[in-house]
């Protein structure tokens, strides 16, 4: 198969671009994989790139960015986007060249309003996947209306958990698209896994609200004083930064609690630790969640919508509390931290219960749904051309289909399934 991935900014650092690097890494042990990047901001990826995966940048920051047409707003890509502001009559017109010059079999968007322009501009040939890496719920009303429309186009939507699938099915009419969970997946560790014997509970993500960073801080304060040689080290960057450095001054843990910076790879720094700590309001999937356990980390996390209680396995490989509790989440830690035996069993079911996470089986599980979806293309065209149905392009919305009777559209629909 050819696939072609369609990415905000490959040049960044973030869950979504790591997990399409590591999907696009796996598929192209078998296939012809390239990356789409709408945005080009520096020389190279911060993220590795497997170099038998093309990288196709459209707009050039560091030479563009006052591009007469940049300056001017996007009409393809909906306003209602959380990128819009970066995006433009430019991006527009780029994405629409890319994709309809594309001779990919299958062509996979990575946020909504990516899958948008997929659903109006993709070629009829390809398969048209739409990524979710945010929950349903998450998204705003205006958004959540643009996509009601533009989703029925989409051959198949895949969000990275049941729990979000169901949401989408339910609260979407997308008649003829199949909706999916794919699991963002993460590569075996390089380097040996810990060991249990590391007195440092690691955290990492955006320094945002909704990560809760300033409640883990607050729950930590109970771990230092009564196990003073244990430190919470806090990976990543963001506006919550000077709060939180405020907040562990306050606190007196500047011996404990250490804000680290953004560290890209993590996994050196996973393996350093024996405790995970994840604190977010919500997750859509929950990367470092599966990232730590990889690395043999048991891992404390809210027990948030949708991703934590999908991966972790509360009491086996980790622990989940409930959102925002101070409380419950300093008494599941202090039990890890002064169980060192506790801590190493966990920690070892996490390492092998996460391998359900890892490249191979989600390639396994994102090929069979790739092939699928384009056997039931070649099937709706071998039957459209005997003159028994006429569908349009593949999976397209009812609006969209050109049929001269219901029961026509009734076996349209049965071929898309």
């Amino acid at each position: 198969m050819r696939i072609s991935f369609l990415i905000h900014n490959a040049y960044a650092i973030g869950g979504t671009i790591s997990t399409t690097f590591n999907l696009a890494r796996a598929l192209a042990d078998r296939h012809e994989v390239e990356i789409i990047s709408v945005l080009r901001s520096r020389e190279h990826p911060s993220i590795a790139l497997d170099p038998r995966v093309r990288l196709r940048p459209l707009v050039d920051l560091r030479h563009e960015k006052d591009h007469p047409r940049h300056l001017t707003p996007a009409k393809v890509f909906p306003s209602s986007e959380y990128r819009y502001s970066e995006y433009s009559a430019l991006t527009d017109e780029r994405i629409g060249k890319a994709l309809a010059s594309l001779d990919a079999d299958v062509v996979v968007g990575t946020r909504p309003g990516l899958n948008v322009h997929l659903a109006l501009q993709a070629p009829a040939r390809s398969v048209r996947v739409g990524q979710e890496h945010l929950a349903h719920d998450h998204h705003p009303p205006r958004l959540r209306r643009t996509l009601r429309r533009a989703y029925p186009r989409l051959d198949a939507l895949t969000p990275v958990t049941d729990a979000d699938s169901a949401v989408y099915r339910r609260k979407m009419r997308l008649p003829g698209v199949r909706v999916e969970a794919l699991p963002n997946s993460v590569p075996a560790p390089v380097l040996t896994p810990a060991d249990g014997r590391g007195r440092i509970v690691v955290a990492a993500g955006r320094l945002a609200p909704v990560k809760r960073f300033d409640l883990l801080i607050d729950a930590f304060a109970p771990v230092a004083a009564a196990f003073p040689e244990w430190q919470l080290r806090i990976y990543g960057r963001g506006e919550e930064r000077e709060r939180l450095r405020a907040l562990i001054d306050r606190l007196g843990l500047y011996n404990n609690v250490f804000l680290m910076g953004a560290v890209s790879p993590m996994e050196a720094e996973w393996v350093k630790g024996s405790i995970a700590a994840v604190t977010s309001e919500f997750e859509s999937f929950g990367m470092t969640i599966v990232e730590a356990m990889r690395c043999g980390l048991p891992v404390v996390s809210t027990d948030c919508a949708y991703g934590p209680g999908e991966i972790i396995a509360d009491g086996e490989d980790g622990r989940l509390v409930p959102v925002g509790d101070r409380n419950a989440l300093a008494g599941a830690l202090l039990d890890l931290v002064g169980d060192d035996a506790l801590r190493r069993r966990m920690g070892r079911n996490a390492a092998v219960n996460s391998l359900r996470y890892g490249p191979s089986t989600v390639v396994a599980q994102a090929e069979r749904l790739f092939e699928e979806l384009l056997a039931a293309r070649r099937e709706g065209r071998a039957v459209a051309g005997t003159g028994r149905t006429l569908a349009s392009s593949g999976f397209a919305a009812r609006d969209t289909l050109l049929v001269a009777a219901g029961s026509v559209v009734r076996a349209a629909r049965k071929a898309r399934r």
